[in-house]
């Protein structure tokens, strides 16, 4: 079983060996290839995923545009999570735009955690607390944030991703233009390269 997948349980909830290796028990290891959908939207989100590698886009459709909610990258869970938690038909769409290999637990035996873990009920309200908590940080970001502003925030925090996936993806998780996003782009770049363009203006 995965060593990312433990430490990552280890970390977060702070088991106990015997603890640990029930949970992980239940999850199963699959692989995506690029293109293939972990969810689609509509579907009974029946499962979650610990993305173990690769690449994962979270999109809906309105109005027959796409808009991207989140990029997931490895170390994260993915699934739906009202429709997995109220058990109702999925809005997102969840596409692999890499090959990825994920570790998944189905409904059925995620609802058996409780009977084998004896704080897993108190466990799982701060694993969804944080969940929604995550959410709630990505509104207030777009709410309070500026284009440039986002942008900075992400880039610091997963450059990779700005060669990993397609910019009009991360523009439209950004709620911006791919053109804004270019230009703001072009813009750092450039005041990385040049961080005191009027020679002038050096202190001496």
């Amino acid at each position: 079983m995965s060593n990312e997948l433990e430490k990552y349980i280890q970390s977060y909830f702070g088991l106990q060996a015997d603890d640990l290796q029930k949970m992980i028990a239940f999850f199963e290891p699959i692989a995506l290839k690029k293109g293939q959908y972990f969810l689609k939207a509509g579907h009974h989100a029946d499962r979650l995923g610990f993305l173990q590698s690769g690449i994962i886009r979270e999109y809906l459709n309105d109005e027959g545009a796409e808009i991207t909610k989140w990029i997931a990258t490895a170390s994260s869970f993915i699934t739906d999570l009202t429709g997995f938690v109220f058990q109702q038909p999925a809005r997102v769409n969840l596409l692999a735009l890499t090959d990825c290999e994920l570790f998944v637990i189905n409904q059925k035996n995620y609802a058996q955690l409780g009977s084998v873990i004896p704080k897993w009920h108190s466990l799982e309200k701060m694993f969804l607390a944080g969940c929604f908590r995550i959410i709630e940080d990505r509104v207030v970001m777009h709410l309070s944030k500026s284009a440039e502003q986002r942008y900075q925030m992400l880039f610091s925090q997963k450059p990779d991703l700005f060669n990993q996936v397609p910019l009009q993806y991360l523009a439209s998780m950004l709620g911006m233009t791919p053109e804004t996003l270019s230009r703001i782009r072009k813009k750092a770049v450039s005041s990385a390269l040049n961080p005191n363009p009027n020679p002038e203006q050096v202190p001496r």
